[in-house]
């Protein structure tokens, strides 16, 4: 589950991670009553409006703006809530931005100059250990540094057994060029991010960039968070973060009626019972020249209602040209699956427009087929793989 920037620096702040202070608002109104909060907390004179959206690169595609007083704020503020914004990281027709940051600057002058880090943490799943990644190179473009510049990347793997290691952190701020004030800051930094991501049962956390300031302190610029949706019941404060309006509509519907679905960018419709197996189809249909529409794993029932539902959800994508229904029958009969088929087909009507091929394997599979054979419907059946992935071909030629 991804959750939006300044939620990301709640729990930072909360396992005691220095952060760049804000206020999140809806409306300008609302943006420049948090400057003027900020501005009496913090000091600060500047403030930067910074778009809530689950996706990196908000910088480039004019998602950040600096505002140097109140009327650049509510102006600034004006223009980004409500923009549809695009950058690197986002679906080609952007994200709409429903809310704003209102941040502190923390690039003030002062004694030394300002520096920008990389820093994350997250699985490392060939070794199975945790990992912290960071650069030098922190900031907008360091996509291009690990594509250009790899050699400026560095990592420290973290034994699960004893966890984070005092001199990892000594070592990561020696890495960095860091000394005196800014080593120390940079070590507890380290250590309280390393706390944040276990104690948070996160997936990841980047933070880029990490802003050495001009007087020594060390602190989150930015926060992109991911939590492991398997451990959101032990984390029911975190589960409230979630945002649907950032999530595909179509996925936060299928998860809502208990199916396990993803969007992708293909023409073929996926309807199967198991991860494995629609790995196995999604395969199948590039093998034969096509691009999977979506996975869809149905889980061990398959009844009218639950199949009919399926149908509905894959249809929901227009740029689906036929469905491919693969199941094998260990636990659920391929009878009582065929049923379901030509019953949801019935019940649906005009509604289904595309050619739909079932392939179904194992307990009762022969009685299946001559159920979907005799129906009376335009349903293709297929017993093995091979005729399926040519069924599906022959469809859409």
């Amino acid at each position: 589950m991804n959750i939006h920037e300044y939620q990301g620096k709640e729990i930072l702040a909360s396992y005691g991670v220095r952060v760049q202070r804000g206020i999140v608002a809806n409306n300008a109104v609302e943006a420049v009553a948090a400057a003027k909060q900020l501005t009496a907390e913090t000091g600060t004179g500047w403030h930067v409006i910074k778009a809530q959206i689950h996706a990196g690169g908000r910088g480039k595609g004019g998602g950040v703006k600096l505002a140097k007083n109140l009327q650049q704020v509510e102006e600034l503020a004006e223009q980004i809530i409500g923009m549809q914004l695009i950058t690197p990281q986002t679906p080609p027709e952007g994200k709409k931005v429903n809310k704003v940051l209102v941040a502190e600057d923390v690039y003030y002058p002062g004694e030394s100059e300002t520096s920008e880090f990389y820093v994350s943490v997250l699985l490392n799943r060939g070794t199975g250990r945790n990992m912290i990644m960071y650069s030098t190179e922190g900031g907008m473009d360091i996509e291009e540094v690990a594509e250009h510049t790899p050699h400026l990347i560095f990592t420290e793997e973290v034994d699960p057994n004893v966890g984070l290691q005092g001199f990892q952190a000594r070592r990561i701020a020696f890495n960095l060029g860091l000394s005196g004030n800014a080593f120390k800051e940079m070590v507890k930094f380290i250590d309280a991010l390393y706390n944040a991501y276990i104690g948070s049962d996160a997936s990841m956390f980047e933070i880029n960039p990490v802003l050495k300031t001009s007087d020594n302190k060390i602190l989150a610029v930015d926060a992109k968070v991911n939590i492991d949706d398997n451990a959101l019941y032990r984390q029911p404060k975190y589960a409230e973060m979630r945002d649907v309006r950032e999530e595909n509509p179509i996925e936060v519907e299928a998860k809502e009626v208990g199916l396990n679905y993803v969007d992708l960018d293909g023409t073929v419709g996926c309807m199967v019972n198991g991860a494995g197996l629609a790995m196995a189809t999604m395969d199948l249909i590039k093998y034969a020249g096509f691009e999977p529409a979506n996975f869809l794993d149905v889980g061990g029932t398959a009844d009218a209602k639950r199949v009919e539902t399926a149908f509905r959800i894959i249809l929901k994508d227009p740029n689906v040209k036929a469905i491919l229904i693969n199941i094998f029958g260990g636990i659920v009969r391929c009878d009582r699956v065929a049923q379901g088929v030509v019953d949801a087909y019935k019940n649906m009507g005009d509604a289904i427009n595309v050619p739909i091929i079932v392939r179904l394997q194992g307990t009762n599979a022969e009685i299946a087929k001559e159920l979907i054979d005799n129906s009376g419907m335009p349903i293709l059946s297929a017993v093995q793989f091979q005729e399926a992935a040519d069924q599906v071909k022959a469809a859409l030629s």
